[in-house]
């Protein structure tokens, strides 16, 4: 995407993920290194190597921040291309912002919650991004079934995915690191995230890789 609707998404990625705000360049670069590092001690979060998924988050969590604020050196391989806007991410992940998604969240509730048991979501929605990173970086890691044998232990965690949009095809995934459809593989293995980036790409807000996605998508269709 060019570099306004990058800062776009980056605006609405703080919209829609509100207390739970991701940097776009912190979370990039640690993806990039857990596909290079999969399973092996650099790896920024592996079952393989922490005894606990409660210890493996903590460690994402650490190197996560680590990215994101620049105190270690990065590789070029790893940086370069992903998106960097410094300024607003260090407003999206500051504590005021993240009190006021928190604030906000806690008024909803307040206004609309008209069960007590309503209540037991709030926290489950203050930390909905560690909880999707253990269900991707620990379960996607240890259950489910795997269509290609790689050099890691990446499972597709659903047979169809209605939970986490597409990305528990993660053997799928770790075999084609570049595919934009997670899924595809087998016929009940839908990708929704990638209908709305084909969507995307036919109002030209972003632009699929052709010549990249034709050649992954003869790859599959020959290991299929």
């Amino acid at each position: 995407m060019n570099k306004f609707t990058e800062k776009v998404f980056y605006i609405l990625t703080w919209i829609f993920q509100g207390s739970n705000y991701l940097s776009p360049f912190g979370y990039g670069v640690m993806h990039r290194m857990h596909h290079a590092f999969a399973d092996t001690e650099n790896d920024p979060h592996s079952p393989k190597y922490d005894e606990t998924i409660w210890k493996m988050m903590w460690k994402t969590k650490t190197i996560y921040s680590d990215i994101a604020n620049k105190r270690i050196p990065l590789e070029t391989r790893f940086t370069e291309g992903v998106p960097d806007w410094q300024a607003f991410d260090k407003f999206a992940r500051s504590w005021p912002s993240r009190l006021f998604w928190g604030l906000s969240y806690f008024t909803v509730y307040l206004i609309f919650a008209n069960v007590w048991w309503l209540w037991i979501l709030l926290p489950i929605q203050f930390l909905m991004s560690p909880v999707h990173g253990a269900i991707i970086n620990w379960f996607a890691h240890k259950y489910g079934y795997r269509n290609f044998t790689v050099g890691d232990t990446s499972k597709n965690f659903l047979p169809v995915d209605f939970l986490m949009m597409g990305e528990s095809y993660h053997n799928n995934h770790h075999k084609y690191g570049s595919r934009a459809n997670f899924g595809g593989i087998r016929w009940h293995e839908i990708d929704p995230t990638y209908l709305v980036i084909k969507l995307l790409d036919k109002l030209n807000i972003v632009q699929i890789v052709k010549q990249n996605q034709v050649r992954l998508e003869r790859s599959v269709r020959k290991a299929a």
